[in-house]
């Protein structure tokens, strides 16, 4: 049965099968253009901090309201 709190079933299948954690396939599964290639996902330094708040909340970072820009985009870089 599918979990309706993933996006992208299929890659995050693919990901749990290449050993990732369920959380962050989860995560990457989750995120809007992630599959994309070719570059068309905008750099986070282009986004709004509005922007890589909502991004930080669909990806589950903890401590994000009390986050600038510049820390917002290292938690998204490194999840």
């Amino acid at each position: 049965m599918p979990n309706p709190r993933i996006k992208n079933e299929d890659q995050y299948e693919a990901l749990r099968d290449k050993g990732y954690s369920k959380e962050k396939s989860a995560r990457i599964a989750n995120t809007p253009d992630a599959g994309e290639k070719g570059g068309k996902a905008k750099k986070y330094e282009e986004w709004t901090k509005d922007e890589l708040y909502e991004q930080a909340k669909n990806v589950g970072i903890d401590g994000r309201s009390k986050m600038n820009k510049k820390e917002l985009i290292k938690a998204l870089r490194s999840n």
